[in-house]
């Protein structure tokens, strides 16, 4: 017997075919080949190029003031650019908590932009863990997102640098808002290094949890697009609106959602 081979102690073996098919469904790696006990030389350049991609996105500084531009230039009105209290990536990277608070420049000129307070909506554009997700998606997720809230009285837009998502309810509650969006880059993938999120709070204000938070994730070509992105958010924000909550407590009915054409 130990001339031949136990059937017992052989390797369950993948079909090719089947590989295939999983690996057309989802960038997930599913089904890799290898040689002896290790990757394909192929799957792990692959692998290493999109670690690069990730680290690169995390480190990556937003161009803020190109941002606010194209933003003010879709949206008609001036966008603010804003910094949060840790003064270069690396601090932001190692003291998440100063990424959530505002540099005191920032909040001097918040000061000057609340005067006519009593808005409705606070959208603010934080890099958070990806600049290039805000770069390559944010504009257009506003293009789409703007005709949905025509009506909502808008506080001027905040674009952020070195920001996090709890530093939309200290501007928000600056400008004496109703509720505020927070478009942010996400944590980087190995699949997805520009993934954008949106964040949803009803009465912004210091000292809010993530639990009063409601997130529409993975906005992108490859993940949510973006018109299903900008339509599931204005309903959120209707709801949040109509019930004055969000967050656990705001439950979405996915079959009120028009499915993508």
């Amino acid at each position: 017997m130990s001339d031949q081979k136990r059937p017992d102690l052989e390797l369950p073996r993948t079909k090719p075919g089947l590989a295939a098919r999983l690996r057309a469904l989802t960038p997930a790696r599913v089904g890799l080949a290898s040689t002896g006990v290790s990757l394909e030389t192929r799957d792990w350049l692959d692998f290493s190029r999109c670690l690069a991609m990730a680290r690169d996105a995390v480190h990556t500084r937003l161009e803020a003031a190109a941002l606010a531009a194209e933003i003010a230039d879709l949206s008609s009105r001036d966008a603010l650019r804003l910094h949060s209290a840790a003064a270069d990536r690396v601090t932001y990277l190692q003291r998440p908590d100063m990424g959530r608070k505002l540099d005191e420049s920032s909040r001097e000129l918040l000061v000057q932009a609340a005067r006519i307070g009593d808005y409705d909506l606070s959208l603010v554009i934080a890099d958070g863990l990806s600049a290039l997700a805000v770069e390559r998606h944010a504009p257009a997720l506003l293009r789409e997102l703007l005709p949905h809230i025509a009506g909502w009285k808008l506080a001027p837009l905040c674009v952020v640098e070195q920001g996090r998502v709890a530093i939309g309810d200290e501007i928000g509650e600056a400008l004496r808002a109703r509720v505020a969006v927070v478009l942010i880059g996400e944590r980087p993938g190995l699949s997805s290094p520009d993934s954008l999120g949106a964040y949803v709070t009803w009465q912004p204000r210091r000292g809010r949890t993530d639990a009063e938070r409601n997130c529409i994730s993975n906005i992108r070509p490859e993940g949510l697009r973006y018109a299903q992105a900008a339509e599931q958010l204005a309903f959120t924000l209707s709801e949040a609106r109509r019930l004055k909550l969000t967050g656990v407590a705001l439950k979405i009915d996915a079959r009120r959602l028009k499915p993508e054409n």
